[in-house]
């Protein structure tokens, strides 16, 4: 089904591979410039330099939960207006009756900054962000920056990159994205899909064959070869959109007639180019995929690798939904009780909700063959419930008028307006202990809504949006599409654009410097944050030992987005669902560093500095910090939040072995978190209340010091550890030393 070679690779226009060279002589370094991805990116450097690229994007979008806080520190960097075509959607935070009247507060704050820098508002319910970047602003060739860690459109030849709110506002301020030349990796297609298989049962697969051993981390995705013809656009969409789940940086497609046809159906002709590798592009490894071996797929609680194919889960639910109870219990302990062995009855799995929704889920051709499935058979009047959340207004329109959502309706589906909720907790939370199959992009803990703080926890799987409508006809039980007979044809789509016309702003290239920005009274200011002292003592606040600490678990989603425009609100969600006394701890230690400022030192600070010099002097030059200790932090959501969080309670390092994506470090390194890692053979056997001492840790950054010495200051005494950071840049450096990117950027507009 998916066989990884972890060797590099020359591809030939007749779709040919060789991993042994190239007949026409090509070094592997002429011929990865001969990929699409490096077409594309060269395209966009403006460094003049081919191994350190500086990227400028061609759009930015971002959603709700997030645009807030980008035009806010854009504003206090120097903002006048939009550069590049910005577009802000929402979609994620559309309950507003969650937080009082704060939610509805920030769309209108939105809609009156697209009118004043020039932006594209589109409003509640209309579009998820990734379906209106698909429809109105892709294009062969280009690139796109999205502060969501989903902003991915290969399949339409456009490298989208989702990234942290700090990367946007460099964008916004004409500056650029930076990173090293990526490796890139061939996805060859081979043959067809059966009848039943859909997206997410590639995906899935993918997923699990790539994350766990990093295979393509931090590297391009390329999806080439003879079975990509064999896919519709949607195909190609909903497997595109999850290769963020694979941790890689982007990825790209091939593109066809098909997608020719694509953009003529939005009314964008002019935004199609063929894309197609050139002879012998060279490809720093590959991974194979049997389209005709794939089968229906299921992603266990707690990740989307945890893949299983339907049948084989199936016949070993009992050991396998035990391990997920296992895991549970370790991760919260026994702060929950949850019972997966009573879904199993008579040899069936029972689910108790279906969710067909998002990105990946709620697209046209996903939608209607769910309804083909369910044409004419009934959901059942049982515990189990299938809601259908279609990607936009259009694609609703659409459904609407071929008849699909009477369809699903009459089957006892519930069609539910465009919303992202599904995918991060914040709509069709299930009942404790309540088990989710769901077309979405991610079940990590609390992603359905669950809080195991207060002992209530559920779980979700994710499944094709055709077996989860497989399993609705069969009253809840996990059933393959494949075991269903039904028309799996899906008619042409009609795009109509006048709904988007008539309810978007766009006023690109129109800012209205007289127009006010309309506040509401939770949208506040950064507090101060100072620059780097020339020491660092960190007091550790938590120490995880998961193998991966997810962005949800460093700040939960749901309904704790309702506060994302009130820094000093939104930060006492900070790891609430995993580690309740972080916040706790991470405020005392910013009193103390009060006081220290205040020039009043408190003896629990001169008794740690008294171990490792003179604590009088030290103290006037070392700041006290908070400090977070993870494995491998920051898996997931591109939420800025969970780095900005930390630096509002006083947090200003990470340490840890790697960080599971570059998104969570950046976000890291623009709020001023130090991003040390340390060996992978230095053991961290140390706890919360424990101090780290750096000394010269200013120095150590101006001069690009990567290897820095340290000191734990524990209960049994004094301990050298060296601590890395590696691999900054010289602007990254500048922003560290700053304190934060809006520091930077004040400091820039002084000079």
């Amino acid at each position: 089904m998916v066989e990884l070679i972890n060797r590099g690779v020359y591809l030939k226009r007749d779709y040919s591979v060789s991993e042994g060279g190239c007949e026409m002589g090509v070094t592997p370094e002429e011929g990865r410039k001969r990929t699409i991805a490096y077409s594309i990116l060269g395209a966009h450097n403006v460094s003049g330099d081919e191994r350190k690229l500086r990227i400028k994007f061609d759009s930015l979008i971002s959603h709700d939960i997030t645009y807030v806080g980008i035009i806010q520190t854009a504003r206090a960097s120097g903002l006048k207006e939009f550069p590049i075509p910005y577009a802000m959607t929402n979609c994620h935070n559309s309950l507003c009756a969650v937080g009082g009247t704060i939610n509805e507060d920030d769309h209108v704050f939105g809609l009156s900054a697209a009118k004043r820098y020039g932006g594209i508002y589109v409003p509640v319910n209309q579009s998820v962000i990734h379906s209106y970047a698909r429809e109105m602003m892709a294009g062969c060739g280009k690139m796109i920056l999205g502060s969501d860690s989903h902003t991915r459109y290969g399949a339409l030849g456009t490298m989208g990159v989702g990234e942290g709110g700090g990367e946007l506002v460099k964008q916004l301020l004409s500056n650029t994205w930076d990173v090293n030349a990526p490796e890139v990796v061939l996805v060859y297609l081979e043959n067809a899909p059966r009848r039943g298989v859909g997206p997410h049962d590639v995906a899935i697969a993918l997923v699990g064959a790539t994350f766990g051993n990093g295979f393509v981390k931090n590297k391009v995705l390329e999806f080439v070869g003879p079975g990509v013809k064999n896919l519709s656009v949607e195909f190609r969409n909903g497997i595109d959109v999850m290769t963020t789940e694979t941790t890689c940086l982007t990825s790209v497609w091939e593109t066809d007639d098909k997608v020719r046809e694509y953009f003529e159906t939005y009314g964008r002709p002019e935004e199609y180019r063929e894309l197609k590798p050139g002879d012998c592009a060279y490809y720093d490894a590959m991974i194979r995929i049997d389209l005709a071996k794939v089968e229906p797929m299921i992603a266990l609680p707690f990740h989307p690798s945890n893949a299983y194919t339907i049948r084989e889960f199936v016949a070993n639910a009992p050991d396998l939904l035990r391990s997920v109870e296992l895991e549970a219990q370790k991760t919260f302990g026994g702060k929950v009780k949850l019972d997966l062995a009573s879904k199993t009855v008579g040899g069936k799995v029972y689910a108790d909700q279906g969710v067909i929704a998002g990105c990946s889920g709620g697209l046209y051709d996903n939608i209607v063959e769910a309804a083909s499935i369910l044409d004419g058979q009934s959901t059942g009047n049982g515990y189990f419930g299938l809601s259908v959340y279609p990607t936009s207004v259009p694609v609703s329109l659409a459904l609407t008028r071929i008849g699909a959502s009477a369809k699903l309706l009459a089957a006892g589906a519930i069609i539910k307006p465009s919303f992202c909720g599904p995918c991060f907790g914040a709509g069709d939370v299930p009942a404790n202990n309540g088990f989710s199959i769901r077309h979405t992009t991610r079940n990590f803990p609390n992603r359905e809504g669950s809080k195991p703080g207060d002992g209530q926890i559920s779980t979700v799987a994710l499944m094709d949006a055709r077996s989860i409508a497989a399993t609705a006809r069969n009253a809840g039980a996990i059933t393959p599409a494949t075991d269903i007979e039904y028309d799996d044809s899906v008619p042409k789509y009609e795009f109509d654009g006048t709904i988007y016309e008539k309810r978007c702003y766009n006023g690109f290239g129109k800012p209205d410097y007289d127009a006010e920005l309309r506040f509401g009274p939770n949208i506040t200011d950064w507090p101060t944050m100072y620059e780097l002292s020339d020491n660092i003592l960190l007091k550790l606040a938590a120490v995880i030992k998961d193998p991966v600490t997810t962005t949800d678990e460093l700040i939960p989603s749901g309904e704790t987005s309702s506060y994302r425009s009130n820094p000093l609100r939104l930060s006492e969600f900070a790891l609430s669902r995993r580690v309740p006394e972080y916040v706790g701890r991470s405020k005392d230690t910013k009193r103390l560093d009060e006081a220290r400022r205040a020039g009043d030192v408190p003896e629990e600070v001169l008794t740690a500095l008294a171990k490792v010099g003179d604590a009088a002097a030290l103290a006037q030059s070392t700041c006290v910090a908070s400090a977070l200790f993870a494995n491998k932090p920051g898996d997931g959501s591109a939420r800025e939040q969970a780095a900005s969080c930390q630096k509002v309670l006083g947090g200003c390092a990470n340490i840890c072995y790697e960080y599971a994506t570059k998104r969570y470090r950046s976000n890291c390194i623009n709020w001023g978190i130090l991003p040390f890692t340390i060996s992978e053979d230095t053991p961290f056997e140390y706890g919360a209340g424990d101090y780290v001492y750096v000394e010269g840790i200013r120095d150590a950054i101006a001069s690009g010091t990567e290897e820095i010495p340290a000191k734990v200051i524990a209960g049994d005494g004094v301990h050298d550890i060296t601590l890395y950071i590696k691999g900054l840049t010289a602007e990254e450096r500048r922003i560290l030393l700053e304190g934060c990117l809006m520091n930077y950027y004040r400091s820039l507009n002084e000079a």
